[in-house]
């Protein structure tokens, strides 16, 4: 494997000292640095082992960052099991990106039994911290009514939230309401303009 090199030997060997005495972040830098060949050798399993480290300090970055190498299986098989664990670890502490990908592993039961009332739930918090992903997911599940929760009223106040944030999904979806006169009064010329 290749090495990059945007970290010096001296500022290596310090993180290295700093990671073996402990310090969280310094230990997430580290895991990093593994993880992506900054400096060493990649190598997925000193990842691993300093991502742990840094993440049963409770540093969100790291429990984020072992969500994700499980999530996708980066360097390991594959597991949604675990992914969920430290995902749901920085979720808890209010990472918003967490919360929306916990959401997502409720509703398709990746790692957890499939509970479409926690999908709602994570993908919710997420919204309401300003989640672009989050808030359309919920003008979505809103508008095509899952489970019975159809209400246009709600479908539009989370897609108008993504839209002001620019996000040309939401303004589609936003336009159709407008189109159909769902949740909102019918105006074809509002429509097109968010079309």
């Amino acid at each position: 494997m290749e090495e990059n090199k945007t970290i010096s030997q001296e500022e290596l060997e310090q993180l290295m000292h700093d990671a073996e005495q402990g310090d969280a972040e310094a230990q997430y830098n580290l895991a990093y640095c593994y993880e992506y060949g900054d400096g060493v050798v990649q190598d997925i399993d000193k990842a691993i082992y300093w991502y742990k480290k840094a993440a049963e300090q409770e540093f969100v970055p790291a429990q984020v960052s072992l969500g994700n190498i499980y999530y996708y299986g980066e360097g390991v098989e594959q597991d949604y099991k675990q992914a969920v664990e430290w995902y749901a670890l920085a979720a808890e502490q209010g990472h918003v990106e967490a919360q929306c990908v916990l959401g997502f592993c409720y509703y398709d039961g990746e790692g957890v039994e499939t509970n479409k009332k926690q999908a709602v739930y994570w993908w919710s918090k997420a919204a309401e911290q300003g989640h672009v992903d989050a808030q359309i997911v919920l003008g979505l599940w809103y508008y095509w009514g899952e489970d019975a929760d159809q209400d246009y009223q709600k479908a539009r106040q989370w897609f108008e939230k993504a839209a002001d944030k620019g996000s040309a999904d939401a303004q589609f979806f936003l336009g159709k309401l407008y189109e159909e006169g769902q949740g909102v009064a019918q105006d074809y010329w509002k429509a097109s303009q968010l079309y």
